[in-house]
């Protein structure tokens, strides 16, 4: 039977991104100041885009919900003409 190590695997690979995360920033050419700059203006514009996918997000949940709604409106519609004409339904 196999042995499942790809939690072992993942933990290796996350220890292994922080640490070389942590000597580029050690070499890095830029001053503490800089990176610390770079840092944030690349967190808010993480958080900027976020936002943005979360606007467009709601706003397709909003459209497909009209469109549902609708669809069901118009299938009880169909459903009342059909059963005041005596069809079978």
């Amino acid at each position: 039977m196999a042995k499942d190590n790809s939690g072992s695997v993942m933990v290796a690979f996350v220890i292994g991104a922080l640490t070389g995360a942590a000597v580029a920033l050690l070499f890095a050419p830029a001053t503490g100041e800089e990176t610390r700059e770079y840092l944030g203006q690349k967190a808010r514009e993480g958080k900027d885009k976020a936002r943005e996918a979360m606007d467009q997000g709601r706003e397709y949940y909003r459209s497909q919900r009209e469109n549902l709604v609708t669809a069901v409106e118009r299938g009880r519609e169909a459903f009342q003409k059909a059963s005041e004409r005596g069809d079978q339904v």
